[in-house]
């Protein structure tokens, strides 16, 4: 099975998980700049400003800001040809609404996307990853308020504009349909709901101003460069009918339903049939989105280029009533992870398959991976055996995904090549990378960087354009 000789092959991170820097050169507070460390099963805080001897781990990260070369050097060793990472929003525009961009930000990236260039590695940028600025949630209450609308395109007219020659694939949010599915999303769109706010009505009504801003990105970005590939990015999560009980099957799909009404808009460019059957299984109409004129049009022009996923388990659904939903992460069928995730790379298959069939769009895997607690051994070597085995077989599901089904696909990028903190729990002890670093949950280390096996191991998956997947 022979993948594209184009196909890009990398990894992906996140600027507030592992940039640090969080007050240099001119860089204004991001709403993960005021969310404290914690432990799996342990919510994380969120405070309004920064706490004086409290440990948020955003503001070192694994300080990419001063060791990109050296990371970009390893990541060239693996054989990347894009990398994928996110442009800090606040670097570039301190307060989100300022009058000008900040040059030392934008001067910053200039240095990054310049090294990865000289490496023959494809910048692969994310414009928002859970780095809205504080001072927007401060201000105008965040994505509830169309100002956020304004303040966005300015700052992708700002960023497509200054790297329009270093940039081709961009993406606009960072899992944009986990708005819906958290109970709370601070991280996609730094909203913490207000006591009696309907947050239903909250969540549609900030999914439609983020719909609006990401068509108005997709048609600045085409003006500036019509050889842009401007996508969205969601999180999948490959769902099956807990048994072939019809109930169970219906479970599946008001399960899938929130997912397919992000993708829906963002792909066809208007609020769907399925959009508002879910609208109204969350007590609201579509008279309750808070069209403006001229949004309707927009929509359709700002249809994206492809669609980025991340994908990492899949869950089962039920129902006993064919109303109420339950869904689990347990699967008799599939072994799970040291957190408690199943491990199931044909559900990637699935994924590809599925969102194929529904837009006929490329499709770029932009997050898959394996999350472990990886041990040195006395001599300092780190066998990752485990990471080696997930990878290579949600590699092989996809390659059948493009060989058997057709599918098409232009990338893979494994989360993580690097050890980040985690977003969930601000952790170090989950690793997914294919180098280690020496931190640990306390913030503590020498932040050096090590090669594990699964370096060795995806240098060579790259120098045969994955063809060979087998542990070394």
């Amino acid at each position: 099975m022979t993948l594209r000789n184009d196909f890009l092959w990398g990894g992906a991170t996140a600027a507030n998980q592992m940039e640090g820097a969080y007050r240099e050169d001119g860089k204004g507070l991001s709403i993960a700049d005021v969310e404290k460390g914690a432990r799996h099963g342990i919510p994380r805080k969120i405070h309004d400003s920064v706490h004086e001897g409290d440990y948020y781990p955003s503001h070192e990260g694994i300080d990419f800001y001063h060791r990109y070369r050296e990371d970009i050097e390893l990541f060239a060793e693996m054989g990347f040809t894009c990398f994928r990472m996110s442009i800090n929003w606040p670097r570039i525009f301190p307060n989100g609404d300022d009058n000008q961009p900040n040059e030392a930000g934008l001067a910053f990236y200039d240095r990054v996307f310049d090294e990865l260039l000289a490496h023959g590695i494809q910048p692969v940028v994310t414009l928002s990853h859970y780095e809205t600025p504080l001072a927007l949630v401060k201000k105008y209450g965040s994505w509830r308020h169309r100002k956020l609308i304004d303040c966005f395109a300015r700052y992708c007219e700002t960023v497509f504009t200054r790297y329009r020659d270093k940039v081709t694939y961009w993406m606009t949010f960072n899992e944009i349909n986990e708005t819906m599915n958290q109970a709370e999303p601070y991280h996609q769109t730094g909203i913490r709901f207000l006591p009696d706010e309907d947050h239903n009505l909250v969540k549609v009504i900030a999914s439609h101003n983020m719909f609006v801003a990401s068509a108005l990105a997709v048609e600045i970005g085409h003006k500036i460069n019509p050889d842009f590939k401007i996508g969205c990015m969601v999180q999948y999560p490959t769902t099956y009918a807990r048994t072939c009980n019809p109930n169970d099957v219906l479970a599946r799909r008001f399960h899938m339903m929130p997912n397919f009404y992000y993708t829906d808009v963002m792909c066809k460019g208007n609020y769907t049939n399925l959009c508002e059957s879910q609208l109204n299984r969350m007590g609201l109409t579509i008279e309750d989105v808070p069209f403006e004129p001229g949004d309707a049009e927009l929509l359709h022009r700002g249809t994206v280029d492809y669609i980025a996923f991340s994908y990492y388990f899949s869950s089962t659904a039920k129902s006993d009533d064919g109303k109420t939903i339950t869904v689990e992460r347990s699967n008799p069928y599939l072994k799970r992870n040291d957190w408690d995730w199943p491990i199931d790379p044909t559900g990637l298959r699935i994924a590809l398959n599925e969102l194929y069939d529904r837009y006929q769009l490329p499709l770029f895997v932009v997050e898959n991976g394996l999350g472990a607690i990886d041990t040195p051994r006395p001599d300092g070597e780190i066998d990752d055996d485990y990471r080696i085995e997930f990878l290579g077989s949600h590699i092989d599901a996809l390659k059948e995904a493009v060989d058997l089904d057709h599918v098409d696909v232009i990338g893979y990028t494994c989360w993580g090549p690097i050890d980040i903190i985690s977003v969930g729990t601000g952790e170090m002890r989950k690793r997914y990378g294919f180098i280690y670093v020496d931190k640990d949950d306390n913030g503590e280390g020498t932040l050096a960087r090590r090669r594990k096996k699964s370096f060795f191991w995806y240098q060579r998956v790259l120098a045969t354009n994955g063809e060979i997947t087998a542990p070394l």
